[in-house]
């Protein structure tokens, strides 16, 4: 029997965990589900004869290198920083490992010693990173083996709320790791081309420059670019396209009130606001705005962002409890975003029957036999409940199917891998769809 160790037990590990269970008298595995928290942990595997969970702190060195030893395979679901650390472990101790993570530059530079160690890296297999690769590479390669070239390839994915359970101002609940949401497009300018011009969108401007993503069947979304788009380039094969771009959807509406916060510098997480522990709300959203000795905070609030109290955008603020004189109720005093992220976990919860969608669209233009053609690929589906969420269905699916492949030796490669080879995208894809996850292609013209 085979010992899969699962680290990591939160929103997006349910599916995969599940799925991982499924096949485990077929494949004879043992699931080992390790979390800070043992109560969630049990949750997950639901007295599964093939299934333990047991309390893990994964910072631990020398409680992770147990583990890792102990096991014949890994999938880290940590926090995407966290990652580095077990796959150095892994390569020590030669255990193949999957992640859903962006690649990072260090993760990158650990590709010669996991050939070595002759075991797999494989990163980037959730939904965004992930489905985007298997789907987008599976037409791009559809293209060239036509003698077609691509000269523009935008992708956008959104984790949303689906319209049936839609009953918020914002159109948006948490699906996955609050604080990513928080601090989404931090850390350097957006960086894309379009029409042979690099583009670069630094985050105080991020939310400002939105696109408008029509979806057929599904009505209009904003798009904004995520972080970096130039990379891919070369990832896909396409060096010299004139135009790519990755980014983000989110409802109507969502990024105009976002950027509200962005402007007064209540997502900022460099600092410590002192005395925000005995603050109430409307002391925290005050103490961005100028003072005045006769304005109320709304209307500070109102004049800063140039809106009227009558707006939707100051609709959706109000909404959420910012003004209230109630407490924060933070122990220790806070940054601005964790102060921000701690109402937001308040008001955009999945109440237990709610439904949330992922949607993905790539839009590509091409040539072939020289005509211009333009294709539309789509993705919209739904989760079933505030477990098995859309999220955790399209993050763990490909991360189970991956690790199912790998163990019964399907994959062949070594080293840091990412799942753009059609040995990897086309069996996943394959197996997706018959979950209920596919793609409607749209020839445009």
């Amino acid at each position: 029997m085979k010992t899969i160790l699962i680290i990591g037990a939160g929103r997006s590990s349910s599916t995969m965990i599940k799925y991982l269970l499924e096949h485990s008298k077929q494949e004879n595995w043992k699931i080992r589900v390790g979390d800070m928290d043992l109560a969630l942990a049990e949750k997950k595997i639901a007295g599964h004869p093939n299934g333990q969970a047991f309390q893990f702190n994964a910072l631990d060195p020398e409680e992770r290198k147990k583990e890792i030893a102990a096991a014949d395979f890994v999938i880290s679901m940590l926090p995407a920083a966290l990652h580095i650390e077990v796959a150095k472990d892994c390569i020590a101790l030669k255990k193949d490992v999957v992640t859903p993570s962006y690649i990072s530059s260090a993760m990158k530079e650990l590709d010669t010693d996991a050939k070595k160690a002759g075991i797999i890296i494989l990163n980037e297999i959730g939904v965004d990173p992930g489905i985007d690769h298997l789907s987008g590479m599976k037409i791009i390669d559809e293209i060239h083996s036509k003698g077609g070239t691509v000269t523009a390839f935008e992708s956008y994915c959104g984790g949303l709320v689906a319209p049936e359970s839609d009953n918020n101002p914002w159109g948006y609940k948490f699906t996955w790791n609050p604080r990513n949401v928080v601090l989404a497009g931090q850390g350097g300018a957006a960086q894309f081309i379009r029409e042979g011009s690099l583009k670069y969108i630094p985050y105080h401007q991020l939310f400002k420059r939105i696109e408008t993503i029509a979806i057929s069947g599904h009505g209009e979304f904003e798009g904004y670019a995520n972080r970096d788009s130039l990379s891919y380039r070369s990832v896909y094969g396409l060096e010299n396209i004139p135009t790519m771009l990755r980014g983000t959807l989110r409802k109507k509406g969502y990024c105009g009130a976002w950027n509200a916060f962005v402007q007064l510098g209540c997502t900022d997480d460099s600092y410590t606001m002192q005395g925000s522990s005995k603050m109430t709300w409307r002391e925290y959203i005050n103490s961005f705005l100028d003072f005045h000795p006769t304005w109320t905070v709304e209307e500070k609030f109102c004049h800063y962002l140039n809106i009227g109290e009558n707006s939707d955008l100051y609709k959706k603020i109000k909404w959420l409890g910012i003004f209230e004189k109630e407490s924060i109720g933070i122990e220790k005093d806070a940054s601005p975003a964790q102060i921000l992220q701690k109402k937001l976990e308040e008001k955009w919860v999945l109440s237990p029957s709610d439904k949330d969608m992922i949607v993905m669209v790539h839009r590509f233009i091409y040539t072939l036999n020289g005509k211009k053609h333009e294709l539309h690929s789509s993705m919209v589906y739904k989760g079933t409940d505030d477990t098995y969420t859309a999220m955790s269905d399209t993050v763990g699916l490909p991360v189970a199917i991956c690790t199912r492949m790998i163990l019964n030796g399907l994959i062949k490669d070594k080293g840091v891998l990412l799942p753009i080879a059609k040995s990897i995208y086309e069996p996943v894809l394959k197996e997706l769809e018959t979950l209920g996850i596919k793609f409607e292609e749209k020839q445009i013209s």
